[in-house]
């Protein structure tokens, strides 16, 4: 087969170049990388790369040998340093990478970062392939997208490392393919009335153990389990099954192997020269040059591409805070300040704006989660009015706070109530989601049923607890994969979840109440649609320390009734626990973390007439038996 190069084929206008290099062009994948083309009824491959510095770049591949000396690319003349060519006869599959002749010519075989599909790891080059030949058939969900993904609406997250959630250990423990986790997981996640999966990083990534969080291929899904097509038809499973996808996305750093983007044209081009700037010292890794306008471009190109060829319903950005300072993971004299003195990455804040406001202009029923730990303000704020933009905010202190004061026996809880109560006093300050991520369950940390204290019985009811709190709690909802039905063993990306421990009744039980959580959670109304504004929360007693009680209501709209949400974290039974009410009539209780069927030892829902006898500042109220390490929902029957 002859392989001819020409030059006369360009996917670029002169208004691209021009957006390109204003850092505004938000859909790079149509020009830069690799597409099939054809020239004068010939078909071939369309080549175009960004490499300002290089002396020279030419693609190599199986078609060539890996020749680098066969087909040179050509540098444009319109100083936008983008290379391109068109190299006859090449067809789907077959695998390149291009040779950067540089200065120091170190690492000059360099993966496309711009490629749709990569070989498996291993091996590293990129391949020629077509995104075509799918037929989404979620034109239903799509529909309905925007009202699904809406501030007003149940959003229960469950995440997922699709490497480990389910493996064929009869298969020498082999990964599930794209197809297979579709069909599986879709069915899980349905029975288990979760609204939405979040994807820990599927991009493409050289080391399982980085958990796709070191990534090489910020347009390819990986290869280790499917070709594009089938994570196509993965999504589109899901959303056949009312199911939406969020996809975990890391702007905030990336690998340093010598295939992907470090020093990709001798230079360093996708980040920053300066050490203190560019390079990662507590994960190892190269961060982004976000001052630079043709990297903002690269990255806010990634976020688009996901929605605009895979439907994929929301992103979660990683590692939101250390985009955001100069200074994480540094200490003095590891880092240069602004002229001002001060530590935020001004770049930084540029692209994350710049990254919002593009996706939500082009995909207004998305969402994009931040994952920020700090009180850095208004990460959910409105762009033209000084924010961030983000819909959503990982609530990384409500978590630490939360597990913090699980972890103490019940009977030291009252000298740590405030950790209990302290995230009810910013709860509506951004939109959050609150998380039991996949961080948590990892490193020596221990699970979460292995965070609860006491006997077994004890642990079981204090987890259950602390999900029934969770779903009451103001805030969207992320329950990390197996924490649902009290994994005992930490998360390792190595191996399936232990799912033969639902074969134990407590085990079992645990997932029957995160079942019945999400279906109540959704079914509510007041649980759900003023999750992020401050109409949809009253405290009844939030000072009962001594007793490790809480009581509040939560409240939808005016003609739907509100439920009351009373929390017992101490280990012993309160009797005839006395709570004010919002209105007097009969109460019925909608739910118990200490069900018999859920693993705890109440049998029956009870039916509570109100008193006319003001309580908790409130005119009626009840008389309650509390069970111990337990929480109660109550709702008003007439």
């Amino acid at each position: 087969m002859k392989y001819e190069i020409f030059y006369d084929i360009t996917l670029f206008s002169a208004l691209d170049i021009y957006l390109f290099k204003e850092g505004t062009h938000a859909k790079l994948y149509n020009h830069l990388g690799s597409h099939r083309l054809q020239r004068e009824g010939v078909t071939g491959v369309y080549f175009a790369v960004w490499a300002p510095n290089a002396k020279n770049v030419s693609v190599v591949g199986d078609f060539n040998a890996y020749d680098e000396t066969k087909h040179y690319l050509k540098k444009r003349e319109d100083e936008s340093g983008i290379w391109e060519g068109f190299i006859t006869n090449i067809v789907d599959d077959m695998t390149y990478k291009y040779f950067i002749h540089s200065a120091n010519n170190a690492n000059p075989y360099k993966a496309d970062p711009y490629a749709f599909y990569a070989e498996v790891k291993p091996k590293s080059a990129s391949k020629i392939w077509s995104l075509n030949g799918y037929s989404f058939k979620d034109s239903k969900w799509m529909k309905q997208r925007a009202k699904r993904n809406s501030h007003k609406e149940a959003l229960s997250i469950y995440e997922v490392h699709l490497g480990s959630w389910r493996r064929k250990v009869e298969e020498d423990n082999r990964y599930l393919s794209y197809l297979e986790s579709a069909h599986e997981l879709a069915a899980y996640v349905k029975e288990m009335q979760f609204t939405h999966i979040e994807l820990l990083p599927i991009m493409e990534h050289p080391f399982d153990g980085s958990w796709g969080y070191q990534t090489t291929g910020y347009f390819a899904p990986t290869s280790r389990y499917g070709t594009p097509q089938e994570f196509m038809e993965f999504v589109d499973i899901m959303h056949q099954n009312d199911i939406g996808v969020i996809m975990d996305w890391v702007p905030s750093h990336f690998v340093t192997d010598g295939h992907g983007l470090m020093n990709f044209d001798g230079t360093c081009l996708y980040e920053h020269a300066d050490p203190k700037k560019g390079y990662h010292p507590e994960w190892k890794s190269a961060i982004f040059n976000y001052d630079r306008n043709e990297v903002r471009a690269f990255l806010i190109s990634s976020a688009m591409y996901w929605f605009d060829f895979y439907h994929i319903d929301g992103i979660r950005v990683d590692g939101v805070a250390s985009i955001l300072y100069l200074n994480y993971a540094r200490k003095e004299g590891e880092w240069t300040p602004n002229e001002d003195g001060s530590n935020i990455n001004r770049g930084a804040v540029k692209f994350l704006k710049q990254l919002n406001t593009s996706v939500y202009e082009n995909f207004k029923d998305i969402i994009m989660s931040a994952e920020e730990s700090t009180n850095y303000s208004m990460v959910t704020g409105m762009v033209d009015k000084g924010g961030l933009g983000f819909g959503y905010k990982w609530n990384m202190g409500w978590m630490h706070d939360i597990l913090k004061y699980m972890k103490v026996d019940p009977l030291y809880r009252e000298h740590h109530h405030k950790d209990l109560t302290f995230s009810f006093v910013y709860m509506f300050h951004e939109n959050y989601v609150l998380p039991l991520s996949h961080d948590e369950v990892v490193h020596m940390k221990g699970s979460l049923i292995n965070k609860m204290p006491g006997d077994n019985y004890r642990k079981f009811a204090n987890l259950r607890a602390l999900y029934a709190l969770m779903m009451a709690h103001p805030g969207k909802k992320l329950l990390f994969m197996g924490g649902e039905f009290a994994q005992f063993n930490e998360w390792h990306y190595e191996q399936s979840l232990d799912w033969h421990l639902l074969k134990q009744d407590e085990h079992k039980g645990v997932q029957n109440c995160m079942k019945t959580l999400n279906a109540l959670y959704k079914s509510e109304p007041s649980l759900h649609r003023n999750d992020v504004i401050n109409e949809g929360f009253s405290w009844i007693d939030e000072n009962d320390a001594s007793a490790n009680v809480i009581a509040f209501i939560r409240k939808g709209a005016r003609n739907q009734k509100p439920v009351i949400i009373i929390c017992n974290f101490a280990d012993k039974e309160h009797e005839n626990y006395g709570v004010g009410l919002p209105s007097k009539g009969l109460y019925e209780e909608i739910f118990t973390s200490d069900y018999v069927e859920f693993g705890g030892a109440s049998k029956k829902m009870r039916t509570i007439q109100s008193k006319a006898k003001e309580y908790n500042g409130r005119k009626n109220m009840l008389h309650i038996t509390l069970p111990p390490l337990s929480v109660i929902y109550l709702k008003k029957m007439s």
